[in-house]
């Protein structure tokens, strides 16, 4: 299948082209359709499936549909992510697949001077990709209504969990109006995230390209159950009968990793 049997007008098929894109991704074959007909989206897509441009691509024909907004323009469509990174790179995809339409996006995120984002905001923007925090304090500020949003999008929902940012989430779930389309992106599907799909979206089409928490077969698998004060102690004595010469240790968070580190000086052992 190529880009243009997917009903994706002209000038998004020529930026598309420009790009050097001709075959869509199994996320982009199967999502785009979907969300150009309007549907709730509920996609499990991991990083690197190509899920950005499978929501951006749609987005900027639907609010491109429009028209050109008089007056100031009004922002129809709120992408929110977790990290600031992945915010720029949402950024410059709507702006290459966009390059020859008339749409203005903008990005906000934490960490830097609000002014230039205030700036950006006060010329009138009709797509917004933001992170939480800034998003809801230049709400708070006035700088941003949300009133006349159509189209949200909440992408790498499991990492808004991991990172804390469940509640300022549910901050801007209250501030959107409730006549909206819905696209909902995660990696993975636990329960926690399901409730908060199922909190957001309203009869979702499910597009699913990958098998949900599937491992490499090579990789061997073992559960230990433990009790929280004796993690270290374990992790140490599992690694101590490890021959590798190298190990990546995943902790919840960026503390629980530091503790790991300190433990690992304390008792005179070297981290791997």
């Amino acid at each position: 299948m190529n880009f243009n049997e997917l009903s994706i007008i002209q000038p998004i098929l020529k930026a598309i082209e420009e790009e050097g894109y001709t075959t869509p991704t199994p996320i982009q074959e199967q999502a785009i359709p979907k969300v150009l007909n309007g549907h709730d989206l509920l996609g499990c897509a991991q990083t690197g499936t190509g899920k950005t441009a499978a929501f951006s691509i749609p987005i900027l024909q639907l609010i491109g549909a429009h028209g050109e907004q008089t007056g100031k323009r009004k922002i129809k469509s709120l992408i929110l992510t977790p990290t600031r990174e992945l915010a720029i790179q949402i950024g410059e995809s709507l702006r290459a697949y966009g390059r020859h339409m008339k749409l203005r996006s903008t990005v906000i995120f934490g960490g830097v001077n609000q002014n230039p984002q205030v700036n950006q905001l006060q010329q009138g923007v009709d797509i917004l990709v933001a992170t939480p925090g800034r998003l809801l304090d230049l709400m708070m500020q006035g700088y941003i209504s949300l009133k006349d949003l159509e189209i949200f999008v909440l992408d790498e929902a499991d990492r808004m969990l991991d990172m804390g940012f469940i509640h300022d989430v549910n901050k801007v779930i209250r501030a959107l109006p409730n006549d909206r389309q819905n696209l909902f992106f995660s990696a993975t599907m636990a329960p926690e995230i399901m409730k908060l799909a199922a909190s957001i979206l309203r009869d979702p089409i499910k597009v699913e390209v990958t098998p949900i928490s599937t491992t490499a077969e090579i990789i061997g698998q073992s559960l230990y159950f433990v009790d929280k004060n004796n993690k270290p102690n374990l992790l140490f004595d599992v690694l101590n009968e490890q021959t590798a010469q190298s190990v990546l240790v995943f902790t919840r968070t960026k503390h629980g990793a530091d503790r790991v580190a300190t433990h690992f000086v304390i008792t005179k052992r070297k981290p791997i």
